[in-house]
């Protein structure tokens, strides 16, 4: 028996008694990957035939109220950082209206191919009326004719996807419209997640996943049951808080590990603060 199989067959059966859990995590991990990843793979999300880099480069570290860690950077700050990102291959930008962070996307596109990246951004709106004029909004602010991925922000409720058919409506609409090429959400519960799993409607769904349980919707072991429903139903699976919202900042390589050793995560997001911290993370990612 290899040394690799003695360590999982004996956590599994002994609980891992005389192995720490960082010991484990590493071992799994080791067995998962099974190759080398980079921040720059060039992945599919779900069946939406939408192209993108493995990292996608975040501007809402603690978002809320048009603010953002990585919007205090400025417009020219965080704009030059999303253009680093893209010199180094990374071509998913996430935003939000909540963060604010639209008009340093904007700045940042301007420098760019349009069709060369992929815009994801997200709305509070919870009725149709206000997602119709977000959705004008937000492509005025992005400088854009269409946005790639439109999700419905913070969902809690676990009959969302009746509560809110109105919106999902507009959002189904623009989509045969082609000002977004897909919908979908970002649950903060574990109902809504569950909802979102189930939900025929949900093409991209942004999904908190860490191995702490950290800001998650539960702990680790049923949030991915749940995101392994919506993997095998073909819906395009994002990570974040992949670092526990700065709590697993002094463990992120066992972080990193983690996510990509689910087989689940289409791709994932982290946000950046610096050009340093950005290129560290790339840099770790590839060492994983």
């Amino acid at each position: 028996m290899h040394r690799r199989e003695f360590l999982i067959r004996t956590a599994t059966a002994a609980g891992a008694a005389w192995l720490s859990s960082k010991s484990i995590l590493n071992a799994l991990a080791e067995q998962a990957l099974g190759k080398k990843f980079s921040a720059s793979d060039t992945v599919t999300l779900g069946g939406t035939g939408i192209k993108t880099s493995r990292l996608a480069m975040g501007t809402g570290t603690v978002g809320v109220g048009h603010h953002s860690h990585q919007t205090a950077l400025g417009v020219k700050g965080l704009s030059d950082l999303l253009l680093n990102g893209y010199d180094h291959g990374l071509r998913f930008f996430d935003a939000a209206d909540s963060y604010g962070s639209h008009p340093h996307v904007a700045e940042a596109l301007k420098h760019v191919q349009r069709d060369k990246v992929t815009v994801l951004t997200k709305s509070w709106a919870r009725d149709p009326d206000t997602m119709r004029a977000d959705l004008d909004r937000f492509r005025r602010e992005l400088g854009v004719d269409y946005i790639d991925v439109c999700l419905m922000h913070c969902l809690t409720e676990g009959d969302w996807t009746e509560r809110y058919k109105g919106v999902m409506d507009v959002l189904s609409e623009a989509k045969q419209k082609r000002i977004i090429r897909a919908h979908g959400c970002s649950c903060h519960s574990i109902e809504a997640l569950r909802a979102a799993a189930k939900s025929p409607w949900v093409e991209v769904d942004l999904a908190r996943i860490n191995p702490i349980g950290s800001h998650m919707d539960a702990d680790p072991a049923t949030v991915v049951s749940v995101l392994k429903e919506m993997k095998a139903a073909g819906k395009a699976v994002v990570g974040m808080k992949i670092l526990g919202q700065g709590d697993l900042s002094k463990r992120q390589n066992e972080a990193i590990k983690y996510a990509l050793s689910l087989g689940i995560l289409d791709a994932f997001t982290i946000g950046a603060e610096s050009k340093q911290e950005q290129e560290d993370l790339i840099g770790r990612i590839a060492a994983a």
